[in-house]
């Protein structure tokens, strides 16, 4: 476990000594099907992933917010954590979709690592940089 979570911590240096692995190594969803709360699939707007039919198959911050709509989502101002409400946030790099994290219950986050771990980690703030690019758009939806 040292051994991934050195890995994890040279990948994203911002990330506090207290982030957690949570997952095994999987190829069976990535950081946005996470967000969505659907393990069983990888969620991208290009072919041949997953992505609901009501959003634009387009890499845009739009479309991702459409996708998410579709789950109940809409913008919100920020992460704050709010009683009976679940937030995700979007990241960018170069103007692209990247990443998204999901909030929990705690107030803290967690991700989906591309095709490796879940971990969970205090900030959105944490998993951004060269990698990720910045967490721009929150969303949130009353919680089901």
């Amino acid at each position: 476990m040292a051994r991934i979570r050195s890995e994890i911590k040279a990948g994203f240096p911002g990330l506090a000594a207290t982030f957690q692995v949570t997952s095994e190594e999987t190829r069976d969803y990535n950081c946005i099907g996470w967000a969505a709360g659907d393990t069983s699939r990888w969620w991208w707007p290009l072919y041949p992933s997953y992505w609901p039919s009501e959003a634009a198959h387009e890499a845009t911050l739009e479309a991702f917010v459409a996708a998410f709509a579709t789950l109940g989502y809409a913008p919100c101002a920020d992460g704050n954590l709010e009683e009976g409400v679940e937030k995700v946030v979007i990241y960018l790099r170069q103007g692209v979709p990247s990443h998204m994290a999901r909030q929990l219950a705690s107030g803290a986050w967690t991700s989906k690592l591309g095709d490796a771990w879940d971990i969970g980690h205090l900030l959105p703030t944490e998993v951004g940089g060269r990698i990720y690019g910045d967490a721009v758009q929150y969303l949130s939806r009353q919680q089901i």
